[in-house]
């Protein structure tokens, strides 16, 4: 059976782009179960067994028992015939369970390795895929396989047995009778084959509408205060009503190919009764044929289509199943972010030296986003990034801690190019605080000890106390243990920030990152925050990317980005004086108005 299993897997390598090959790919996931596998196929062949032998049974019970009025022998194979049925529901319980246990194995393993991608895969698979569509995928299209795994499979895997089983028994009693009522099989394999290109097409179609559905309900959920407050909200659930009734339409056409396949089926099913009974009644006639063989007959022409319509009903949940495991196996094919190669040592303790050396780096070949960029910071100094959005910071900020590399140059701390480190000691080294906090949900005490797994609630009180953010947890009802939902649930901008500035000292980094940390939150918080701030840069390595340039002021090193370039770099002192792009941002940013050459000024004085 293992054997079976590993010959039907052998493609398991292969990418997602041909129904056979995510067939075998969906087959070689059930390889860790082969002893299940064989349990479920036993119990399936006895199943098979007890259905094809019933009606021979009750043939006998008609030519030998009825007709021959043996009274005794009648009782006897009445209770053969119970039997037989009763071992065949025994077996078929054993096997629907056991397939159900296994198939529920499978997915947890699918799942869990999606979970795993997602974690590997590098940042810029993230930055061109919507995560609605995304999610789908881990609950969509699973689901999916668990309807066919914990329902199909053991229907499918059942017929496939119990015809086998019906054919042997048929020949086995008469073979004239049973080869001319096989002739619709001819028929019933080109009808099957009509419907399967049509089938796979279609539910491939509801695969990605009902993605697209997802995606923009995700999208739409997040955004509802921009919709609600740019007053989207009609145009937002027009176009939603244009997606869903494209998945409609998809599951409507989906539904049209496979309602049609039954019935087909059914007819085909009828013309088979007939050419039995017909052709069966002409052996009777004949004395070639009893009348309990042709009742048998009759009864195996009935099981012979019923596996058949069982298959028809499997064959809606297969090809939806194929199509969401083409989408599955498309993430799980998706390139890893590259592994350290063997050997590659840690980064180790770091002073915190940063030196970018002429740094090139784009997203997409042919469109670079950083140009020639050169510039060192030196362990303990704070430098500022500012410049127009788009004009390359945060990609700046995003190559010291590796997550994207570099296209050309090198980025070095302590004198080290990060690329000849592990990632992991690396990132060990650096904290970031963003823009946008993101809270898990948890507690509080969870979240501020995120990046710093076993820490003591005196420690997590501690950086709590170091960026003034213990007051506002204490006043809550459950403090520390304050249950948050996604996103922060009822907390302020400013209340989510400093919790963020918290895990970030706990997290206790050499490197810390702010990325427009400061943007969101008003002047009395930002005032809070500055003094927390304080202490977070002290000591550390500072990267701060900065709208406000009254948080830049003291910077020791500030560097103006423009369109991917270093066209201005000093203090706030010298690029004032410098009279260049920063102090047009400065007077644009606190209104003041450009200092007169001294020239005039003495003349407007002297007027």
């Amino acid at each position: 059976m293992g054997q079976v299993i590993e010959s039907l897997a052998r493609a398991s390598g292969e990418r997602a782009n041909d129904r056979g090959a995510t067939a075998r790919r969906l087959l070689g996931e059930l390889r860790p179960f082969r002893r299940q596998l064989a349990l479920i196929f036993a119990l399936i062949v006895v199943g098979a067994a007890a259905q094809a032998g019933a009606p021979w049974l009750i043939s006998r019970a008609i030519d030998r028992d009825i007709l021959g009025g043996d009274r005794a022998g009648l009782a006897i194979t009445m209770l053969q015939l119970l039997a037989v049925y009763g071992v065949g529901a025994l077996a078929t319980r054993g096997q629907v369970y056991r397939v159900g246990v296994t198939g529920q194995h499978v997915l947890a393993n699918i799942r869990g390795r999606l979970f795993e991608q997602f974690q590997r895969l590098p940042l810029r698979y993230f930055d061109r895929r919507p995560v609605g569509d995304l999610m789908s995928r881990v609950i969509n299209d699973v689901d999916t396989l668990n309807q066919l795994l914990s329902q199909g499979l053991t229907q499918l895997l059942g017929s496939l047995f119990s015809l086998i089983g019906i054919v042997i028994a048929m020949l086995f009693l008469n073979w004239r009778l049973a080869l001319a009522s096989f002739t619709i099989i001819p028929v019933m394999l080109l009808t099957t084959n009509f419907f399967a290109g049509r089938a796979r097409r279609a539910f491939r179609r509801t695969r990605e509408t009902v993605g697209d559905v997802t995606a923009e309900l995700q999208e739409e959920i997040v955004g509802v205060r921009e919709a609600q407050a740019f007053n989207r909200t009609e145009r937002n659930i027009s176009e939603f009503r244009r997606s869903n009734a494209a998945n409609r339409d998809a599951n409507v056409q989906a539904t049209g190919v496979t309602a049609a396949f039954a019935p087909a089926i059914d007819v085909l099913s009828t013309l088979a009764t007939a050419i039995v009974l017909g052709y069966g009644a002409f052996l009777v006639l004949r004395g070639q044929l009893t009348v309990g063989l042709l009742g048998a007959f009759l009864i195996y022409v009935q099981q012979f289509f019923r596996p058949i319509q069982l298959v028809s009903q499997v064959y809606t949940q297969a090809q939806a199943a194929l199509a969401g495991s083409e989408r599955i196996y498309a993430v799980l094919d998706e390139e890893r972010e590259p592994a350290d190669p063997p050997g590659t040592p840690d980064l180790g303790p770091v002073a915190g030296a940063i030196a970018f050396d002429r740094v090139d780096f784009a997203y997409a070949p042919g469109q670079p986003v950083l140009r020639e960029v050169s510039f060192a910071v030196e362990p303990g100094q704070t430098i500022a990034l500012v410049g127009r959005t788009g004009a390359g910071k945060t990609t700046i900020a995003n190559l010291i801690p590796r997550f994207y590399d570099v296209t050309g140059g090198a980025v070095r701390i302590d004198g080290r190019d990060l690329r000849a480190v592990t990632r992991a000691s690396l990132r060990g080294q650096i904290a970031m605080v963003l823009q946008e906090p993101f809270l898990f949900s948890g507690t509080i005490a969870d979240n501020i000890a995120y990046g710093r797994a076993g820490a003591t609630r005196e420690e997590i009180e501690g950086a709590a106390r170091a960026v003034d953010a213990h007051d506002f947890i204490a006043a809550l009802p459950d403090g520390y243990d304050t249950a948050l939902g996604e996103g922060g649930g009822t907390l302020s901008q400013g209340q989510r920030q400093l919790l963020s500035f918290a895990r970030a000292v706990l997290a206790d980094p050499r490197i810390l990152i702010l990325d427009e940390a400061t943007s969101n939150i008003d002047t009395r918080t930002e005032a809070i925050i500055q003094a927390a701030l304080g202490r977070l840069l002290a000591g550390r390595t500072s990267v701060v990317i900065a709208h406000r340039l009254s948080t830049i002021r003291g910077a020791d090193q500030i560097l103006v980005i423009e369109a991917g370039r270093i066209v201005e770099r000093g203090t706030h002192d010298e690029l004032l004086a410098l009279d260049g792009h920063y102090a047009a941002l400065y007077r644009r940013q606190f209104r003041e108005p450009r200092p007169l050459p001294a020239e005039s000024a003495a003349k407007e004085l002297v007027g």
